[in-house]
């Protein structure tokens, strides 16, 4: 049932997502208040505007998603919330090196360098065999250790491995990323004492050591790609350090968080472990990211004065994809509160809602989690829960950092 939504309330307090992803308020506001002003303060998000618009429905998560013209991820970033105390205007404009922050032309420019032949369905087919045997040496060498942490033996796994695959990080070295990435995301997090900007620092020399070395000794990866690109002036060192900062950031936090979401969602629901370990849908990965969500909420700012759902939104504004919301909306999904491997068709905007901005890495996305609950279901087909999941506090991610499971 949907819950009003009180005055005041904070779509991106990380408290919320602490405890729950908060679906009943989603509901409320798509049927009552599908363009929501969320104020904010600038010790809270970093932003002095005094908060942001909020779209909840799908279709105008999409219509503003896809539209060719008249928003901008540059000019506020796409993160829709900071820590105020220690994000500023220039830690924010820095941020515009990345890909997730870029505008055209520049973002197709940047993107087509690594894009081609990596992360198509064809480049992707062509790294199965090694992912296929890479998960199941993620869960035998869980199964051995009887029971465990599932987000640290199994979901962060296979994503940490591929991405060190693809972009060329030596797989010893993948704990360190992994590390880093929680440093830079986990800053509303008190169980993290992290500073962001030392983690993002320490990916950005990485990734220029990286550079260097590609330079002298190239190879078949991303960061080579990414070299040779830099040195046509294709894309600039900066983007070229960003670029990887992202791959090992998103390549890893979004993948990890759908594959323990989902194995959540088959603890709640068993009747689908038992259809899924006898069927194998291949519609199973796109209804994990529906229902998991990782990130519920990005952002856009609008270029000129226009009108969403009849709210009028003057240029210089921002407006928050309320992803989490527009993946349960009613009149796009049947029984969008029931987990269902066998959704067909299911348009999520799991991976944004369309357009430009359409994440890069969805099919490899789908093939790792695809992989991981075959390698699950052929290994420890009686996984079970043994103790409270722990989650995230964040203001935009939805988050699990913790999920104690018996592994037979």
């Amino acid at each position: 049932m949907p819950v009003p939504v009180p005055p005041g309330y904070d779509l991106t307090d990380p408290d919320i997502y602490a405890n729950a992803v908060p679906l009943a308020e989603y509901a409320w506001l798509r049927r009552s208040a599908p363009v929501f002003w969320n104020a904010q303060t600038v010790e809270e998000s970093s932003f002095d505007d005094g908060g942001l618009w909020v779209v909840s429905r799908h279709a105008d998560v999409k219509a503003i998603s896809c539209a060719r013209s008249g928003w901008s991820s540059e000019e506020n970033t796409a993160i829709v919330k900071f820590d105020g105390k220690t994000v500023g205007y220039q830690e924010r404009h820095i941020q515009k090196g990345m890909l997730l922050n870029m505008d055209e032309p520049r973002h197709t420019r940047v993107r087509g360098v690594v894009s081609r032949g990596v992360f198509t369905p064809r480049g992707v087919a062509r790294i199965e065999g090694m992912l296929q045997e890479m998960a199941t040496q993620i869960v035998l060498s869980a199964r051995d250790s009887g029971t465990g942490d599932f987000v640290d033996d199994i979901a962060c796994e296979l994503p940490l491995q591929a991405i060190a695959e693809l972009v060329g990080f030596p797989q010893e070295d993948r704990r360190k990323i992994f590390d880093w990435s929680n440093e830079m995301m986990a800053y509303d997090d008190p169980d993290f004492d992290v500073d962001p900007a030392q983690a993002a620092a320490e990916i950005l020399g990485y990734a220029a050591e990286m550079g260097e070395d590609r330079k002298r000794n190239p190879r078949e990866d991303i960061v080579t790609r990414l070299v040779a690109a830099a040195d046509e002036e294709v894309v600039s060192s900066e983007e070229f350090a960003f670029f990887v900062l992202l791959l090992a950031v998103a390549g890893n936090e979004t993948t990890r968080n759908a594959i323990s979401h989902g194995m959540q969602a088959f603890f709640d629901n068993p009747e689908q472990w038992e259809r899924y370990k006898a069927e194998r849908p291949s519609t199973t990965a796109d209804e994990v990211v529906r229902w998991g969500t990782p990130v519920q909420m990005f952002q856009r700012t609008a270029t000129e004065d226009t009108e969403v759902g009849g709210q009028a939104i003057a240029a210089g504004q921002r407006v928050g994809l309320l992803y989490g919301s527009a993946n349960y909306d009613e009149t796009v999904f049947d029984e969008p509160n029931r987990f269902d491997i066998f959704r067909d068709p299911n348009p999520h905007v799991g991976f944004g809602g369309g357009g430009v901005h359409f994440c890069p890495g969805s099919h490899l996305a789908k093939l790792e989690i695809d992989l991981m609950f075959n390698a699950i279901a052929d290994n420890i087909p009686d996984i079970a829960p043994a103790g409270p999941q722990r989650r995230l506090r964040s203001g935009w991610l939805n988050g699990i950092k913790e999920m104690p499971v018996a592994y037979r």
